[in-house]
Order: C-alpha cells, then structure tokens, then sequence
C-alpha cells in the first residue's frame, strides 16, 4: 500500500502516512483528508529540514577564509563521513554545523538557501548559554552571509569593547563597511588589523590558532588594501 497523497510505501495496518501525515483512508473521502494531514506534513517538513542541514554539515570543514562580498572562503568539503547522532550533538556542535551550511551555501551563491537556513543557525548560537568571542565573530559572519552589515558591525563592536585589540572585530568591520561600500571606513578597520596583529598574534589566543590560515589570508588582503601601511 501507498500513500495515496505522497506516495511513500505503507504498511497494510497504518492509519496516517509517516512521511507527510496524510490519512491512508483519505483516498475515499476526497481532498478533506489530505487536509487533515497537512498539519503533520507542515510539522514534519520543519524538524526534517534542520535534522538535514545538520547531517549535511558533516562533510564540510570549518576552516574559514576572507572571501568576496564578506563571506569567509575556505570551506573545504572532506570525505563522507556517515550521518551523526543528532540527539547526541551539544548546542555548540550544532551551531557550528548550521554555519558550514549557511557559510558553504553562501560561498556558491545559493542566497535563497541562505535565506532559508540562516534564521535557524542565528537561532542556534542564541541557545548557546554564552557566548564568547569566537561565537560572536560567527555570528557576524552569518549576518555578512545574510547581507545584513549592520548586524556584523553590532558583533564587531562587542567584541572590541570586551577586547580592543582583537583582530577578529577589525575583520568583521573591515567586511561590513565593504559590504556598505564605504571604502574609508573599511581601509581604516584594515589598518587597524595590522596595527594590532603582532602583538595580538603574541597571545596566542586559542581562536588564532584554530583559525590561523583565516587570519592569514586576511593579513594579506589588509597589506593589498592599506598598501602595507597601519595608520
């Protein structure tokens, strides 16, 4: 037996289809019963979609480059690994998970995509119970994804107020004002990144370390852009 609505295989005893929650006797009473299964469908949709982008992070790297328009480069896929237990993953994994999606989906310019996931990524750093300063420089790389300028700056603000110095709040801002075409502002948050990078990469910083080639690479388009200069 079938579904008559969806088409999914059914066992002889079932009353609702699993996959769109359409009920098996509606094939008798006419559209009335796939509308009583819309409910189910709708509901199933939602969850369906955020365990797929979850399983579908794993083979992504979260190696995070500069790249155009504000959107990090660099996510490079690695072999397929088999799909994770969801129910086992911690807030903080599927956060990370949601952003290789947004991130990787931005890289290929799939924007409707974007548009899609985003919201349920943003969602998932707001679940976190804190957030420290690499959570909000992924945060405003989600928003630059997004188109949103405004929202990166907000995180690059707040991580220069808690650190003045820290390189990631001059990225975010250099990419934001890029993103408003506003070439002034972008070349001073440039300048500022070199002014502070040796000192800031003599921390040590666990965050530069895990993202080292991300810092490179924009320590070399702050050199293209500023023509060296720090001031």
């Amino acid at each position: 037996m079938t579904c008559h609505a969806c088409g999914a295989p059914l066992p002889g005893t079932a009353r609702f289809c699993h996959k769109c929650g359409a009920a098996v006797a509606a094939s008798s009473q006419g559209s009335a019963g796939w509308q009583a299964g819309l409910p189910w469908a709708v509901a199933g949709a939602a969850v369906g979609a955020l365990v797929t982008v979850l399983m579908l992070g794993v083979g992504e790297s979260r190696e995070r480059g500069a790249g155009p328009d504000g959107v990090p480069e660099g996510t490079a896929p690695r072999s397929p690994l088999p799909a994770p237990d969801i129910s086992q993953m911690s807030p903080e994994e599927q956060a990370r998970r949601l952003f290789d999606r947004v991130v990787g989906l931005a890289e290929r310019g799939a924007q409707d995509s974007v548009r899609f996931f985003l919201p349920m990524a943003l969602g998932a750093y707001a679940q976190l119970p804190a957030l420290d300063l690499d959570a909000r420089y992924d945060i405003g790389v989600l928003r630059l994804a997004g188109g949103d300028g405004a929202g990166a700056l907000a995180q690059a603000d707040t991580i220069l107020h808690t650190v003045r110095t820290h390189l990631y709040g001059f990225m975010l801002r250099a990419r934001a004002y890029e993103l408003a075409r506003d070439a002034p502002r972008a070349r001073r948050a440039y300048a500022g990144f070199l002014r502070y990078e040796t000192a800031e990469r003599a921390r040590r910083r666990p965050e530069y370390a895990e993202h080292q080639n991300t810092i490179d690479a924009f320590h070399a388009e702050a050199l293209r852009v500023t023509g060296g200069k720090s001031s």
